[in-house]
Parts: structure tokens; C-alpha cells; sequence
């Protein structure tokens, strides 16, 4: 249920707003669930309550109440209402002020739970309202977040780059079509993120909005503003009189969610160095893992994961109860140079427990359920796929045709998967499903009524042919 905030803007605050890295608010907290938009169609099947507006009050200079739509224009345009993805970190709280001053407009923050931790979320209203924003809308995206986005890449097993299972990139779409929603909802003209203009997310945050509702502008302030920096962003704040208590800088970049934890900067910017033990926080180290192994067993209905250990779950619940049995096994660490879109490489380090348990599952399944040239096909698509997300196209009609091909092929994909954890490791040891092509009364090295053996030296003169043919060629036979 979305939760809205409304409250005058204050030029002298009297609670501070907790300082976030700056990291942060390139990954975190832009996470809201969306509502329907009628005049968009198939895009918008994912329905959400109506936001309660509440009209906001601001106070002018001189103490006199002013209506939320103001006049003039500030010193980059006017705009009536932006909102914006907000995180209360540093960047964020100067971003709103800088929206104000620069377009003369009313400021929604707008943060969504899509597994961050409700720390990360605690605080929120009283940052906002210090930044002087107008209104604060907080959304939990957690279950939309898994079943709509999450597990259809888990059913096409969409992989980039051979590892990266893709938790950054499933997450932006998700909260700018929230984002775009909200818009409609408070009648805002603009949104606005804090991505930087090196990065991959400003390109997945825009795509969706321009997919979604190609009428908004799109206020990006790193690529706009003169703030260099940390030290520029704390200048910035005090003349502004937002108050943020200086803290210690976290020496990592950090994005996380419900599907996975990235790790990027410091030591990490020379992919020759090895990451530090203490960085991880999903899981623990293998070698301080249990020395007994733990079998899990995940039930799939039509490609995705419905239940753990015979227990049925909704979708959101199953993840995160696999990131817990993960964890503590070690599971799901990847360590990889990646391309970014935007041209250069970069080198992060990412945990992903409960999900890479699910991807060892669903692609196992397929071994009974699918055959040697559907399997071969939907990997060469799964590659496609997968490119497709991690550049922000979601809302693509490649992708979601793509989707309903991987859909249809998968109808069958039903039945559970056991599975080893040890030390690190994911061993699958049984696999079963009711609509298995596996038979082993045609499989067993024994005399069988299906399978002749006899029946493969005509097939094997066949199928050789053109090898026979070119050899016949190359030695004059």
C-alpha cells in the first residue's frame, strides 16, 4: 500500500537527515510501485491502489502561505512538479533544493522497498521534509519486484557477460514505471534521478520513461549541475540550509535488493585486487561455512519457483528465504569485469545467494523437460535477453516478445530440483517432473523394445555422409 506524505517545505529544519554515500544514491531507493495507466495498454497489466494526494502548503519568505504551483521561472526554466527518485542521502537532499531553485517547482520525493532493508528506509519523511520537499511516497515493490521482473529473466536464464545475473538491471525498470505512475497520480510534468552520467542506470531510468510516457521531461542534475563532488554537494547544503552531519564516506559503492548486493569502488577499481573479507554482507565466507552440507529442494511450476522444501511461498517470501539458506553456505558470489553500456568497463563484486541457488534449479529442470534444439535455441536468445535488460530495455517490444516465447516453451518446465549447498558450492543431485523426456526404459545400457541398437549403423552412414563424401573427394576415391 503506497504511503504519502505531505508537509511544508522548511528553510531551517530542526531534524537533520542522515548522511548516505554517494554511491548509494546511484543504486538505491528508487523503488516504487506503479498504477495503472489506462491509455498505455499491455504495458500497465500490473495494477496499483490510488495514491491519496494531499495538497501541500509552502511558506513564502515573509511567512504568507503560497499554493504549491508558484510563479516565474527559476534560473534553468519552469517546471510545475517533479518527481523525484529519492534516497534522503546526501545527493538527494541537495538535489531537491537544486530542483527548486533551478525550475522554481514543487519537489515529490519518491522511495520504494524492493528489499533494500528497512533500515535503509527509516528516517525518510524527516529528510524530505528538511530538503523541502512537498510530498514523500513511499511504495513496497518487493512482491512485483519478483514475480514481474525477477523471475521471468530467472525463466528466459537471462546471464550477462557469463555471470552477472542481472539484480541492478531488473530493479530500474520496475521503479521508474512506479516513478511514471506517481507522476500521473500528482500531476507532475517532470522526473528527476541521481543517476550519474557514467553510469548504466541513467539509461535504464530514462528508456522506461520514454517507453512509458514519452511526454515527461527528464531532469538528470549530474549532467546538468556544477557540483563536482562531495565537498561541492555539503557547500551546496549549507547555503541552502539542509542540514547533513558530515560522516564517514563509505569506502564502497553499494546497490541492494531483494534478488542480490553489488560492491563497487575503492580497492575494487584495480581488478588485480582481491576483494576483502569484511566487505560481503549476504554471505559468509565458504571456508566459515558450515562443514555439514544442507540439501534444498525448490519446486517449479512452468519455469518458475513456487515452493521450498515442499513449502509454497509467494514469490518475494521464496527469494528471500533462499538468500537466507544461501548466505550461510557462501552461495552466490561472482567477482567480474563488466562492459558497461555507456562504453567503458567497470568491476564489481556481487552476491546473489537465493538466486543463484534458482538459476542452478530452472536450468537443470530444462535437461528433462525440454529438448536438444529448444534448449539450444532459447540459450542463444537468453544472451539477446539478457543484453536487452541490462540496457534498460524492459519495455522494448523485442523483449516482450522474447518473453512470450520463452513463456510457451516453458509450459511444461514443472517439477523439483535437489540441490547440494557446500562451502560455495551448488550441486544439483535429483531432479524429477511429470512431463520428463527421460525414459529410462529407452536410456539403460539393457536390451529395450523402443530402441534397437542394431538401428544405429544405418544412422550413423547417414549421418556421416558428407564427412565420407569429402574424404572420397580430398583422396581421389
Amino acid at each position: 500500500m503506497a504511503q504519502l506524505k505531505a508537509f511544508p517545505a522548511c528553510s531551517s529544519p530542526a531534524t537533520a537527515p542522515s548522511l548516505h554515500t554517494r554511491g548509494l544514491l546511484h543504486h538505491q531507493f528508487r523503488k516504487a510501485k506503479p498504477s495503472l495507466f489506462k491509455e498505455l495498454g499491455p504495458r500497465t497489466r500490473v495494477g496499483a491502489s490510488k495514491l491519496q494526494v494531499v495538497k501541500s502548503v509552502q511558506r513564502s519568505d515573509t511567512g504568507v502561505e503560497v499554493s504549491e504551483t508558484r510563479k516565474g521561472s527559476g534560473l534553468r526554466g519552469k517546471l510545475n512538479k517533479v518527481v523525484l527518485a529519492y534516497s534522503g542521502g546526501l545527493d538527494t537532499s541537495v538535489i531537491v533544493p537544486w530542483l527548486r531553485e533551478n525550475y522554481n517547482c514543487d519537489v515529490v520525493c519518491f522511495t520504494a522497498d524492493v528489499g533494500q532493508g528497512r533500515k535503509e528506509l527509516e528516517g525518510l519523511e524527516a529528510k524530505a521534509k528538511a530538503s523541502g520537499a512537498s510530498q514523500l511516497v513511499v511504495k513496497d515493490l518487493k512482491e512485483e519486484f519478483v514475480s514481474e521482473y525477477i523471475f521471468p529473466c530467472l525463466r528466459a536464464g537471462a546471464v550477462y557477460e557469463r555471470k552477472y545475473l542481472l539484480g541492478t538491471s531488473m530493479a530500474r525498470p520496475v521503479i521508474a514505471k512506479a516513478m511514471v505512475d506517481v507522476a500521473k497520480e500528482v500531476g507532475a510534468d517532470a522526473v528527476s534521478h541521481g543517476c550519474t552520467g557514467k553510469g548504466n542506470d541513467q539509461v535504464r531510468f530514462e528508456l522506461t520513461f520514454f517507453a512509458l510516457n514519452p511526454k515527461l521531461k527528464v531532469v538528470a542534475p549530474w549532467r546538468e549541475w556544477d557540483i563536482t563532488g562531495r565537498e561541492d554537494a555539503i557547500e551546496y547544503a549549507k547555503r541552502k540550509s539542509v542540514r547533513v552531519p558530515v560522516t564517514k564516506k563509505s569506502i564502497y559503492s553499494r546497490d541492494r535488493n531483494l534478488w542480490h548486493l553489488s560492491h563497487e569502488g575503492d580497492i575494487l577499481e584495480d581488478p588485480a585486487n582481491e576483494p576483502k573479507k569484511d566487505m560481503y554482507m549476504m554471505s559468509v565466507d565458504p571456508k566459515d561455512a558450515p562443514d555439514k552440507a544442507e540439501y534444498v529442494e525448490i519446486g517449479i511450476e512452468s519455469g518458475l519457483p513456487v515452493s521450498v522444501n515442499g513449502k509454497r511461498l509467494s514469490p518475494a517470501s521464496l527469494l528471500a528465504e533462499l538468500n537466507e539458506i544461501g548466505g550461510r553456505h557462501g552461495i552466490g558470489r561472482i567477482d567480474i569485469v563488466e562492459n558497461r553500456l555507456v562504453g567503458m568497463k567497470s568491476r564489481g563484486v556481487y552476491e546473489t545467494p537465493g538466486g543463484t541457488i534458482l538459476f542452478a534449479a530452472a536450468r537443470d529442470l530444462e535437461s528433462l523437460t525440454l529438448d536438444r534444439d529448444t534448449i539450444q535455441v532459447k540459450d542463444s536468445l537468453a544472451l539477446k535477453y539478457a543484453e536487452l535488460v541490462y540496457a534498460g530495455r524492459w519495455f522494448d517490444p523485442l523483449r516482450e516478445s522474447m518473453d512470450a516465447f520463452m513463456q510457451k516453451i516453458t509450459e511444461t518446465t514443472t517439477g523439483s530440483v535437489t540441490l547440494k549447498l557446500y562451502k560455495g558450492s551448488v550441486t544439483v543431485t535429483g531432479r524429477k517432473s511429470p512431463f520428463s523426456l527421460y525414459r529410462e526404459d529407452i536410456s539403460s545400457f539393457e536390451s529395450g523394445q523402443i530402441y534397437d541398437q542394431a538401428d544405429a549403423a544405418g544412422f550413423i552412414r547417414l549421418y556421416g555422409l558428407p564427412t565420407r563424401v569429402r574424404a572420397m573427394l580430398e583422396q581421389g576415391i
